[in-house]
């Protein structure tokens, strides 16, 4: 029980602060027409975070970090997507009345939520710092539920914030300031690959 709980504690304080997957993930929940169309963003979110959980405990991610050529690959192919993103979420449009906004198609979805959580060597370090480090603390059983405890946290975050994003979207209140809100996200997603690319130069 312990180490479940300490999963769960650990998980959530990587996932709870707002990012850019975290915003894509909402916002995808709010302008698909269905929550089943939305729901792509978050298996493919949730399979990265799983799959960074797995290669932290493992330690394998930390490896592949030590190679300066892998991470200026990453950090340069993570800015031009969230470049990419950024402009894509910009030109967004709200809808109105009965008519459809254009949506990101299931490969969209798919293609940002793997960029925005691979292509990020800050978002791999701070899961190798916290739950890669962390994880050294148990073994066999004990190591096992905490790992299934964080990668469960991810699932069941992924799934509140697009089941979220669906029902604020369904209020006529809010729908008014979407388009505000996606120009926030945009403009998030560009300070982000700034960020990204000052930090690792």
């Amino acid at each position: 029980m312990q180490a479940f709980i300490h999963g769960v504690i650990l998980a959530l304080g990587l996932i709870l602060p707002l990012g850019v997957q975290n915003l894509f993930v909402f916002n995808q929940g709010v302008t698909q027409p269905q929550f089943w169309r939305a729901l792509p963003v978050v298996i493919a979110a949730s399979v990265c975070d799983m799959f960074l959980i797995l290669l932290s405990v493992q330690g394998v991610s930390l490896l592949l970090l030590q190679f300066s050529f892998l991470k200026i690959a990453l950090v340069g192919t993570g800015t031009m997507f969230l470049g990419y993103m950024g402009w894509l979420t910009w030109n967004t449009r709200v809808m109105q009345d009965s008519q459809p906004a254009a949506n990101l198609s299931i490969r969209q979805q798919v293609v940002f939520a793997v960029t925005v959580s691979l292509l990020n060597p800050h978002a791999i370090l701070d899961t190798i710092g916290v739950i890669g480090t962390s994880s050294v603390n148990y073994e066999g059983t004990d190591k096992l539920i905490f790992t299934m405890a964080c990668i469960l946290v991810s699932w069941v975050w992924f799934l509140f914030l697009a089941a979220l994003g669906r029902l604020l979207g369904r209020q006529a209140w809010f729908t008014q300031g979407l388009t505000a809100i996606n120009k926030v996200s945009a403009v998030f997603m560009w300070g982000s690959a700034f960020y990204m690319v000052y930090s690792t130069f």
